[in-house]
C-alpha cells in the first residue's frame, strides 16, 4: 500500500519536462528577436553614416582660402569628403575657393559679386589674423567662431642671392634694425658693401600685404621698450615709435610695387643689387617657396630663385587662421560643418598635407624638397602679434604717415550718442577715445573735425570744429575739440555730409587722397532721404577731384549698410563699418584710414 501511495504521490506532484522545454525555446526566440532588432538598428545606423544616408539632402560647405594655402586645404577637403561626413542629416560636400584675402574682405563687408566669386563662403582661411581682425573691425557679427590657427609661416626677407649672401656673411639682420638699415644712405656698409649705397626694402601697402604688415609691427616693437611686442595703441603714440614710423615711410624706394608678389617677380627678373631701386621685400616663407617653385597660379618658376633670409632674434609669424563665418547665408548645418572641418584640418594626417605645401605645422618636421632658396631656419623667438585694434592702427598710421591723406571726420553728436556704448561708457565717450588716439598716433597727414546734430551751430545742424589741416600743426586743437564733443539734438547726417563735401571740394588737395569719414549711430531724423542725399552729392561732383566717403556705424540701432551703403559705393569705393558697441570704434577707424 505504501508503495502504491508513494507512486501515486510522485505522479500527482511531478511536472512534465516538455512544457519547460517549450517555454525555454520561446524565451530564447523572443530574446533573439529583440537582440536581432537591436543589432540591426546599430548596423543600420552605422551603415547610414558610412553610406552618407542624409535625410535632409546634401549641403555644401564653401571655404574661401588665401592662395598660399588653398591647394592644401582643397586636398584636405577631398580627404574629408571621402569619409562622407553627415551633419544634421545633411551629406556635406566641401568647395574651396582660392581668393585673395582683400577680395573676400571687400565682398563680405560691401557687395559680394556672385557672378565673379560664386556664393558667399561659410568659412575663411587667411594667411594672417590681420584679415580676421579687419573683418571684426567692420562686421563683428560675421565672425562665427574665434579664428584658430591651422599652420604658420615666418616672415623672411626675400632677396636675390648676391644680396642675400652679403647679409648672411655679415652680422645678419634683425627686424628691429629695419628702421636704421633702410633710413641710412649707406645702409649696405654694415654688410661690408660700401659701394652698394642705401639698403632699400620694398614695403608694399601693409593694409593688403601681411608680410609688410608684420615686418612693420616687428620694426615698431623694436623702437619700444620690449622688442618681443606686442604693438599696442599706447605704443604707437610714443614719440620714438612715431619717429620710427616716419623714417620707414621716408625710406620707401621711389620705385615700389603694390604687392609682395610683384616685388618678388621684379627682383627675380633683375637680380643685380640696386637695379630696380630696392634689394629686398618682406615675404611669408610659404609665399617665397611658392614663388620659387612656380606654384602660384601655375606660373613658371623663375630662372634664378630668390633667397629667403631669416632674421635673427624676434620674428613675426603668420598664423593662417580658420574662421567660421556667420550670417543669413550660413545655416546651422554649415556652421557645424565648418567646425568639424576645422577639427579635421588639424588632425595628424592632414597636418602632413599642409606641411607638404610649404607651411609649418606643429608636430611635423618634414619639409618640402626641393625648396630652392628656402633654408627653413628655426624660429627661436616669435613676435607677439598686435590685437585687432592695434593691427588696424598700424596700417592706418602707415597710410597717413606719408602725408598722402587728407581726412575730414564728421562725428554724430545726437542725443542717442549719449546712450550706453558698452562697458558702462557712452557711445560718444568711445568715439572721443578713438579720435584722441588717432590724433596722438598720427605722424603726418591732414585731419579735420566736424560735428552734426540739430543745434550744433544755431540753425545749422553741423559745425566745423577744426579745419582740415596738418595734424602736426594742429594736434592740440584737435584734441581739445574732441574733448568738447557732447550729445545734443537729432541726427542730421546727410545735411552735414553735403556741407562737408562742398568744403572738401573747395579745398581739394591734388595728388593726395581726399576723404570724408562719418562716425554715427545711425538714423537720419527729419533729414534728407539717402536717395536724395546721394543725388545731391552726385550733382556736386567735379571731374578730377575725387572724394571718398566711408562710414563707421555703431550701436544696436545702427542702420549703416542700409542707410549709407549706396553713397559710400558711389564715392571713392568707400566702406561701411558696423561695430556692435563703442569698443570697436578705434579698430574700425583704423581700418577705414588704412583702406586704399
Amino acid at each position: 500500500m505504501s508503495r502504491h501511495r508513494t507512486l501515486r504521490t510522485k505522479v500527482r506532484r511531478g511536472i512534465a519536462g516538455w512544457p519547460i522545454t517549450i517555454i525555454g525555446v520561446v524565451a530564447l526566440l523572443v530574446l533573439g528577436w529583440f537582440g536581432w532588432r537591436w543589432i540591426g538598428d546599430v548596423v543600420d545606423q552605422r551603415a547610414a553614416v558610412q553610406a552618407g544616408d542624409c535625410n535632409e539632402g546634401p549641403a555644401t560647405l564653401k571655404v574661401a582660402a588665401t592662395p598660399s594655402v588653398a591647394d592644401a586645404v582643397r586636398q584636405v577637403a577631398q580627404a574629408w569628403s571621402a569619409q562622407r561626413p553627415v551633419v544634421y542629416d545633411h551629406c556635406i560636400g566641401v568647395e574651396v575657393l582660392a581668393s585673395d584675402s582683400e577680395v573676400v574682405l571687400e565682398g563680405l563687408t560691401n557687395t559680394w559679386d556672385e557672378e565673379k566669386l560664386g556664393s558667399r563662403p561659410h568659412a575663411w582661411v587667411t594667411d594672417s589674423a590681420v584679415w580676421a581682425n579687419r573683418l571684426a573691425a567692420q562686421r563683428q557679427s560675421m565672425i562665427g567662431s574665434p579664428p584658430e590657427s591651422i599652420a604658420t609661416s615666418p616672415v623672411v626677407l626675400a632677396m636675390p642671392q648676391e644680396a642675400a649672401d652679403a647679409v648672411q656673411a655679415g652680422p645678419g639682420f634683425r627686424w628691429t634694425d629695419l628702421t636704421a638699415m633702410t633710413s641710412s644712405a649707406t645702409g649696405w656698409d654694415r654688410f661690408g658693401k660700401a659701394g652698394w649705397g642705401a639698403f632699400k626694402v620694398a614695403m608694399p601697402d601693409p593694409a593688403v600685404n601681411p608680410g609688410t604688415a608684420m615686418a612693420l609691427e616687428a620694426a615698431l616693437a623694436g623702437a619700444g621698450a620690449d622688442p618681443t611686442g606686442p604693438v599696442t595703441a599706447d605704443l604707437l603714440a610714443q614719440e620714438p615709435v612715431k619717429q620710427a614710423m616716419a623714417k620707414l615711410v621716408a625710406a620707401r624706394p621711389e620705385q615700389t610695387t603694390t604687392s609682395t608678389w610683384q616685388a618678388m617677380a621684379v627682383l627675380a627678373a633683375n637680380p643685380a643689387v640696386g637695379s630696380v631701386g630696392f634689394s629686398a621685400v618682406p615675404a611669408l616663407e610659404v609665399d617665397l617657396y611658392r614663388h620659387n617653385t612656380g606654384a602660384e597660379d601655375n606660373r613658371p618658376a623663375p630662372a634664378t630663385p630668390l633667397a629667403g633670409v631669416a632674421a635673427q632674434g624676434v620674428t613675426p609669424v603668420a598664423d593662417f587662421p580658420f574662421t567660421a563665418l556667420s550670417g543669413e547665408w550660413v545655416n546651422e548645418a554649415q556652421a557645424r560643418a565648418a567646425q568639424a572641418f576645422r577639427t579635421f584640418l588639424k588632425a595628424p594626417e592632414q597636418r602632413a598635407t599642409l606641411a607638404a605645401a610649404g607651411l609649418r605645422v606643429e608636430g611635423v618636421t618634414e619639409r618640402p624638397s626641393p625648396a630652392p632658396g628656402i633654408a627653413w631656419a628655426e624660429v627661436t623667438e616669435q613676435l607677439k602679434p598686435a590685437d585687432a585694434a592695434a593691427t588696424q592702427q598700424v596700417a592706418g598710421a602707415w597710410a597717413t604717415a606719408d602725408n598722402g591723406q587728407v581726412v575730414t571726420v564728421l562725428v554724430d553728436t545726437s542725443k542717442t550718442m549719449g546712450e550706453d556704448g558698452g562697458d558702462g561708457r557712452t557711445r560718444l565717450e568711445w568715439v572721443r577715445e578713438a579720435l584722441t588716439g588717432q590724433a596722438n598716433r598720427a605722424v603726418s597727414g591732414s585731419l579735420g573735425l566736424w560735428e552734426f546734430a540739430t543745434g550744433a551751430d544755431g540753425d545749422k545742424a553741423y559745425r566745423e570744429l577744426v579745419p582740415t589741416g596738418s595734424v602736426g600743426a594742429q594736434r592740440q586743437s584737435l584734441l581739445d575739440a574732441v574733448g568738447r564733443l557732447k550729445p545734443r539734438g537729432d541726427d542730421r547726417p546727410f545735411t552735414a555730409l553735403i556741407a562737408a563735401y562742398e568744403d572738401v571740394l573747395a579745398d581739394h588737395r591734388d595728388g593726395k587722397r581726399n576723404r570724408i569719414v562719418v562716425i554715427t549711430d545711425g538714423g537720419a531724423d527729419g533729414d534728407l532721404s539717402p536717395a536724395d542725399a546721394k543725388a545731391h552729392l552726385e550733382g556736386l561732383k567735379v571731374a578730377g577731384k575725387d572724394v571718398g566717403i566711408s562710414v563707421v556705424a555703431l550701436g544696436g540701432g545702427a542702420d549703416g549698410p542700409g542707410l549709407f551703403q549706396d553713397i559710400t559705393k558711389a564715392f571713392g569705393g568707400g566702406t561701411v563699418s558696423v561695430v556692435e558697441d563703442g569698443s570697436g570704434v578705434d579698430a574700425a577707424l583704423g581700418q577705414v584710414l588704412a583702406g586704399r
